[in-house]
């Protein structure tokens, strides 16, 4: 396996980001998208609102109808919390906005990929992840006590995003996301559906640890629009916007097996002296 390389301090910018090339496709990527953005919004057959209601979304209904059986393969996940990595080490990009281990991420799919191992770990929720319609991305998303995500946008209209909502602080009202000019605060058991475009942020002002399931699917479009995210998700693959964080997913998979694989043969060992 290859040497992970040294994480760069808190908030700071990771050198493989200054490459002058890199900054040449992130600022061309930008003008792209937000002209996407105003045909996608358009095409849309779903409202183009920073919170999207549930109805337009049967798929959803499993998910809160079996939301306990999703906490419960959550909780055993958190048992292994170190081997979790935080946000930024899976991709560099996302550095501003996730400092140290503020913000820990156990992914299930990422760019449309189902991530195997990973789903292994959580075979309930993977099952019903893999009944959603042109599925994307899926996390574990765990943030730390008095966490702030800073504002921040998404990439593309062409995808919305869920937030299953697994363990929440009691205090609930102060763990929550603004989406626009929207704010809103999980509950365990709710999702919401949002479009990250819109700028958002999330705080956390509790002294406890909140975690969601959060997923991204395709927008519902008419079909030009379809077929222009389509090609778009298909051009960012060439890129290292892509490229970085799938390599990154395969260490942390290889160190959460390893670490769940010493677990294992902990009890197997102490079984055997009884």
């Amino acid at each position: 396996m290859n040497q992970m390389q040294p994480a760069p301090a808190p908030g700071a910018k990771p050198a493989t980001l200054k490459s002058p090339i890199r900054k040449r496709v992130k600022r061309l990527g930008k003008r792209l998208t937000r002209w996407m953005a105003s045909f996608q919004a358009r095409q849309s057959l779903v409202p183009d609102t920073p919170f999207i209601g549930n109805e337009h979304f049967p798929f959803l209904k499993e998910f809160e109808d079996r939301w306990q059986e999703i906490e419960a393969e959550a909780r055993e996940i958190l048992k292994f919390r170190e081997a979790i990595p935080a946000f930024q080490e899976i991709s560099p990009d996302q550095y501003r906005i996730a400092t140290a281990k503020n913000w820990r991420t156990f992914i299930l799919y990422g760019f449309g990929l189902r991530l195997e191992r990973n789903c292994r770990q959580a075979p309930v929720t993977a099952e019903i992840l893999s009944r959603v319609p042109m599925i994307q991305t899926a996390w574990f998303s765990i943030l730390a006590p008095g966490y702030h995500i800073p504002a921040h946008t998404g990439v593309t209209k062409g995808i919305v995003r869920a937030h299953l909502g697994l363990i929440i602080p009691q205090e609930r009202e102060k763990c929550r996301i603004r989406v626009g000019d929207e704010i809103r605060a999980w509950a365990a058991g709710k999702v919401i559906v949002l479009d990250d475009t819109y700028e958002h942020e999330v705080w956390n002002e509790t002294d406890e640890e909140r975690v969601i399931l959060l997923f991204d699917f395709d927008r519902p479009m008419r079909w030009p629009a379809r077929m222009v995210t389509q090609l778009f998700i298909r051009a960012m693959k060439f890129t290292a916007f892509y490229k970085e964080p799938k390599k990154n997913i395969a260490d942390f998979e290889d160190r959460f097996e390893a670490a769940t694989r010493r677990a294992d043969q902990i009890l197997e060992s102490m079984s055997e002296r009884k």
